[in-house]
């Protein structure tokens, strides 16, 4: 099978039976959704959604957000990984938002890569699920799921990599809601250490499968 067969019979299959995938994490604005994807870092987005609508009833605002100090705000994220930093970063990417984007979550990769807790993985999520850009967010789920499919060359072996070759052989349409796909099946199914390939509808095309023989 070749790679553009491979992609065809995974995408054709996603389109079918999850034409509408979405994150998971709850939001209703740019700003919520920003303040959860610096959360969930590490972190699951069911913990994550358990512990922001308290963040945005005290801060409905990034405005607001802004003018917090740590010691408001660390008690509101101590159940989170790594919450010493991250409440530095959420406040720090506030008062960002606010001095240098007029209050408003800006919505280009390069742009909010300057923000504090805010790498390419995060600037791909905003942008491609708050306006559909066609950018391909790479977290752990989505490089463990294109390296065991075979939709990367086993040479792509960081997430930069992995989302070069991902955006070149997706159809530009399909890219934000494709970052959806490859994550569920990564949370859900392919996943880390104990996959789950008899329940995988992709056993026929999937090279880790293959290789390793799993009956």
């Amino acid at each position: 099978m070749t790679q553009k067969q491979r992609y065809q019979f995974v995408l054709d299959y996603f389109k079918k039976n999850n034409p509408l995938a979405e994150t998971e994490l709850d939001y209703i604005s740019p700003y919520q959704l920003l303040v959860s994807v610096i959360l969930s870092a590490q972190c699951t987005d069911k913990r994550v959604n358990a512990t922001t609508p308290a963040i945005f009833e005290k801060y409905e605002t990034v405005v607001l957000l802004s003018k917090t100090t740590f010691k408001k705000l660390f008690p509101l994220i101590k159940s989170i990984s790594y919450p010493n930093n991250k409440t530095k970063h959420l406040i720090a990417m506030a008062k960002m938002v606010v001095q240098k984007f007029n209050g408003i979550i800006p919505m280009t990769v390069d742009e909010l890569v300057q923000l504090p807790g805010v790498g390419r993985k995060t600037a791909n999520v905003i942008t491609s699920v708050i306006d559909q850009q066609p950018n391909m967010a790479v977290d752990t789920h989505v490089f463990r799921v294109s390296k065991r499919l075979g939709l990367v060359k086993d040479s792509a072996n960081t997430p930069f990599a992995v989302e070069k070759e991902l955006v070149k052989n997706i159809p530009v349409e399909l890219i934000h809601t494709a970052h959806h796909w490859l994550i569920l099946h990564g949370r859900y199914t392919c996943v880390a250490r104990k996959p789950k390939c008899t329940d995988c509808v992709f056993r026929t095309v999937c090279k880790f499968y293959k290789s390793n023989q799993i009956i």
